[in-house]
């Protein structure tokens, strides 16, 4: 842990602003900065590769900033944003738009097959005005094998459209435009959201009861917690698909250098998701043949994720 966190923010917002200047120049079409006067090669950059590096940044950043929120909320590091079920509800949604309306409308569906599941099981996890976490925690397991199985149905009887589907469910930003862009920014939103309620989160990860005696309203702090984490992750999800370890292993990596205090730890895990999902996407998309950026964080981030488990025994 640093000695004073609160500095790793400024190196991190200037690595990022270099990282998208240089990931704009960086793919296959052949071009040099020494042509950016002609048509074609400003159409790459402004119309194609800039709508695709901003997405990325907005996705990465807002899963590993829901992900830093719901592994404070649940006091469970293998928390992560897809934990109530989010990643298969809009995937669900995605494949219905697709199967049945030819992928028209499918960033909406998405979105609404992502509320719909969070929203289902908030639900079932209320009892008395009250939910617990260790309820909700199931039952978004119990929500995304349920849709899963369903998805698995509609994917057997799709016929044609199975390439598209598991395309998008395997995570990619390769159709990424402007108008995705300006649905992205409400990523934003959450996150400030988020940012505002990380004291009562800090106090949150003492216990329930410690935070009722400090004064805090922990129903309704849960419930904006969990509803803003689910409108973050429905939106990624919605232009993306579903893109696993971001919003896992992100908030470990910083909370080595900032601690545990998420008014520093929330940023940091902001900025970082992003630059590692451009990153990715950049290497993603200068391969000889473009893979999904699903299977890259999930290639680099598992065998990562188990050194820091290993790690962590060791302690």
């Amino acid at each position: 842990m640093l000695k004073y966190p609160i500095l790793l923010i400024p190196p991190l917002l200037i690595f990022l602003g270099i990282s998208i200047i240089i990931s704009a120049f960086i793919g296959v079409s052949g071009f040099s900065i020494f042509e950016f006067d002609t048509d074609m090669f400003q159409k790459i950059i402004f119309e194609i590769r800039l709508p695709r590096i901003i997405g990325a940044v907005l996705v990465g950043g807002g899963l590993a900033c829901a992900g830093c929120a719901m592994q404070g909320l649940f006091r469970n590091p293998m928390a992560d944003p897809y934990i109530l079920g989010t990643s298969s509800g809009g995937a669900l949604g995605a494949a219905c738009a697709i199967v049945f309306l030819g992928g028209l409308f499918l960033p909406l569906f998405a979105f609404i097959g992502a509320a719909a599941s969070t929203i289902v099981v908030y639900t079932i996890s209320k009892r008395n005005g009250r939910v617990a976490v260790e309820t909700i925690l199931l039952a978004g397991v119990a929500m995304s094998l349920f849709l899963s199985a369903i998805l698995s149905f509609i994917m057997y009887l799709s016929g044609d459209s199975l390439h598209q589907i598991m395309f998008w469910t395997m995570g990619g930003l390769w159709n990424i435009y402007w108008d995705n862009v300006l649905i992205g920014l409400m990523i934003i939103l959450g996150c400030i959201v988020l940012f505002i309620y990380s004291r009562d989160l800090n106090i949150l990860t003492l216990g329930e009861e410690e935070a009722i005696h400090l004064g805090v309203n922990t129903e309704k702090t849960k419930k904006i917690l969990l509803i803003v984490s689910a409108f973050i992750t429905g939106i990624a999800v919605s232009i993306s698909g579903c893109i696993g370890f971001i919003g896992l292993i992100i908030p470990h990596i910083m909370r080595i250098f900032t601690g545990p205090d998420h008014r520093i730890l929330i940023p940091a895990s902001m900025i970082a998701g992003a630059i590692l999902l451009m990153w990715a996407d950049t290497f993603a998309r200068t391969l000889p043949v473009e893979i999904p950026v699903g299977i890259i964080t999930a290639f680099f981030g598992a065998p990562f994720f188990i050194y820091l488990l290993k790690r962590r025994t060791k302690i």
